[in-house]
């Protein structure tokens, strides 16, 4: 019975934390105006 009740607070405790992240928003960012390199630079 207590390990029904441990687990049943540790869930609890998660969704609280997910509910708050959430609740905060995500963080405001920017992209690069470059763009990433995906191939090798040629070799002189």
């Amino acid at each position: 019975m207590r390990a029904l009740i441990a687990a049943a607070a540790g869930l609890a405790l998660a969704v609280a934390l997910v509910l708050a992240f959430t609740a905060l928003g995500s963080a405001e960012g920017e992209t690069s105006p470059e763009p990433l390199l995906t191939t090798v630079p040629s070799h002189p």
